[in-house]
């Protein structure tokens, strides 16, 4: 079961984001990471931690199979990513933007997985309101294949 393109595309623009919006931060943490945690805490306050958990668990779980890379990376107990960011290369946005390049990959299926649930478990428009609430100044209208990324 693979996520659709319109999952992947949001993930993308969330991590997309969070890169940019890096630029101007001192965290060198990785774009997924940052993604990752904030979702997190999110959904943390609103269902409780050990739901994301699952949830996290599941969705590494899924991505594990389209993204080898991603089989050293665990969930720990308190729902925080362990192993990933350390070797992962930095996303160039302007070619990711392009579809040039894969680097950030495995962290678009992660993130694509962990939405897809959300919107399983909660539907689209409380996951977008989620979203929305996260990162007030992202536009997710303009996330879609169909918009001409």
């Amino acid at each position: 079961m693979t996520t659709s393109l319109k999952t992947r595309d949001l993930a993308r623009c969330l991590l997309n984001y969070e890169a940019v919006s890096a630029k101007s931060s001192e965290s060198m943490e990785s774009a997924t990471i940052r993604v990752f945690e904030k979702l997190r805490q999110s959904l943390s306050a609103f269902a409780g931690a050990a739901a994301f958990e699952s949830l996290a668990l599941r969705a590494l779980t899924q991505a594990k199979s389209e993204a080898p890379g991603l089989w050293a990376v665990q969930v720990a107990e308190n729902g925080s990513l362990q192993g990933l960011g350390e070797g992962e290369p930095q996303v160039d946005i302007d070619k990711d933007l392009a579809g040039e390049s894969p680097a950030g990959e495995g962290g678009i299926i992660l993130i694509a997985r962990l939405l897809s649930l959300l919107h399983i478990f909660l539907g689209e428009v409380l996951t977008l309101s989620l979203l929305r609430g996260t990162w007030p100044g992202a536009v997710f209208d303009d996330c879609s294949s169909e918009h001409g990324r």
